[in-house]
């Protein structure tokens, strides 16, 4: 057989093989909730921009509704656009929505051995082991209070020296909120200057913005095409190489002081606890399981805060009116002493503040992707075991319904006509049901007292005018990523 004729077999095999994947997806298409019609291959990536993917789905929820479906390649995945379809799906059927779908950029590399990637009776287990460790640590209780405000004093300490300057506080935050969940996972905090950590961080970093390009995004859909080809999204991997490698010398080093009746941090006691299970062939605690799930604790208790941060920041220069109304109600309530957790209570607008933070600033625009755990109906559906739905939290933080003032950044959306904050179960930055972050607890205390302990130390002054500060994220994607900014931070009187 020549040339010519192998090809020609080897076409006409490879187009067969395209047209049949495309009709099994246009049957299957008939018994999933209606969305654009899927083109071979590409699925309806033609639909979306990748500069602004979620603008793109929330366009489409226009047309389809707030429960519909779209295609990465040939993969149907059903979007949940709306408080409603959220609350059907992850809330009020929160067991069959609790399995985690395929996400490349964390599954190729943690193999699923983690706490946000596994699903099954290995998530519920190594859940349930992180979410009693940290409370046992005091992750979010009173008890913990201390290490935030020894660790934001730290920040203090590197801001004032700046004599209120134009700088960029970027990694100032980012270094000063690792060392907080540094000092659970690894039971201490680092200098500052100390290279490895600052490498360690700025690979957190670079991921999280890395996984919000179009490679990134790309390498999420076509992971079995994007390894093979150039570009950025191979940095990913490597970075992720380089936290788990210092991890693992972690591990090591506690192996050998290692006290089982005096844990010392994260990582002490998931050894304890694989010595427990040491003789379980079906234990899911592992020298394996142990990195990756400090790795994942490490990652998620970095950025996601920093980001927040960052985005108060921008705001206060963008609104100086609400950094008044917030010295104001500091000053009242706190004044000089440091503050504590519990003075939240008395603070209506400083958390009405921090809520529209998390709402508008809106960090994790989707939440992560989760698949349905058995066969299920909902909204007349049935749907199978395995089907990937993608929950969109821009929809609902941004619902005009739900907010009064959606579109712009105002406190007043968390605040009723006296004053006093109201709870809505519209916001949802750390999602919700079965999947919610374990670490919410300590990312509330975390906001609270970094914002409160910089408005007590400084004054914050933008170097441009307000009207030239942009808020809108530089990069849409895993996360929004804030635009970089200069701020000046001039001390206050008696601070």
């Amino acid at each position: 057989m020549d040339l010519y004729s192998v090809t020609t077999v080897l076409l006409t095999f490879i187009i067969a093989s395209v047209l049949a994947k495309y009709i099994k997806i246009l049957l299957e298409r008939s018994n999933l909730p209606p969305g654009p019609m899927p083109l071979p291959i590409i699925g309806t990536l033609h639909k979306i921009s990748f500069t602004n993917i979620v603008k793109s789905i929330r366009n489409l929820s226009k047309t389809y509704g707030d429960f519909f479906t779209v295609y990465e390649g040939s993969q149907p995945v059903i979007v949940l656009c709306s408080y409603d379809a959220i609350k059907d799906t992850l809330i009020d059927k929160a067991d069959e929505f609790s399995g985690r779908a395929y996400y490349p950029s964390f599954f190729d590399f943690t193999k699923g051995d983690d706490i946000a990637f596994s699903s099954g009776e290995k998530w519920k287990a190594l859940r349930r082991f992180s979410v009693i460790t940290l409370n046992n640590f005091g992750v979010g209780k009173r008890s913990f209070e201390e290490r935030i405000l020894e660790e934001s004093g730290f920040l203090c300490d590197v801001l004032r020296k700046t004599n209120g300057a134009s700088i960029n506080p970027n990694y100032h935050i980012l270094r000063s909120m690792s060392n907080v969940i540094c000092s659970v996972v690894f039971g201490s905090r680092f200098d500052y200057q100390n290279e490895h950590f600052q490498k360690l961080v700025k690979c957190v970093q670079d991921n999280f913005a890395l996984m919000s390009t179009r490679s990134g995004l790309l390498y999420n859909i076509f992971p079995n095409v994007m390894k093979y080809l150039p570009g950025p999204h191979h940095k990913i991997m490597e970075n992720f190489k380089f936290m788990t490698d210092y991890i693992k010398k972690r591990m090591e080093e506690n192996m050998k002081t290692l006290d089982s009746n005096n844990p010392r941090d994260f990582i002490d006691c998931f050894l304890i606890k694989m010595e427990k299970e040491g003789k379980n062939k079906d234990a899911f605690f592992n020298p394996n399981t142990l990195v990756m799930c400090s790795m994942i604790l490490f990652f998620g208790g970095t950025e996601t805060v920093t980001l927040t941060l960052r985005y108060v920041l921008l705001n206060l220069m963008k609104q100086p009116e609400i950094a008044e109304k917030l010295y104001r109600e500091i000053d009242n309530v706190i004044g000089q002493r440091p503050p504590n957790f519990e003075d939240r209570l008395n603070m209506p607008y400083t958390e009405a503040f921090i809520n529209e933070v998390q709402r508008y600033g809106d960090v994790v625009p989707l939440s992560l992707p989760h698949e349905l755990t058995v066969d299920a109906e909902i909204r007349n559906y049935k749907l199978k075991k395995g089907t990937v739905f993608t929950p969109v939290l821009t929809s609902v933080h941004f619902d005009k319904a739900k907010f009064n003032n959606a579109e712009n950044f105002d406190p007043k959306n968390f605040l009723d006509e006296n004053g006093k904050v109201l709870k809505k179960d519209s916001l949802m930055p750390f999602s919700v049901g079965k999947r919610i972050c374990p670490g919410k607890n300590l990312a509330l205390m975390e906001l609270f007292i970094y914002i409160t302990t910089l408005l007590q130390n400084f004054t914050i002054k933008s170097p441009v005018p307000p009207e030239e500060i942009s808020v809108a994220p530089v990069a849409i994607g895993l996360g929004n990523i804030p635009p970089n900014f200069e701020i000046m931070l001039i001390p206050r009187t008696g601070s």
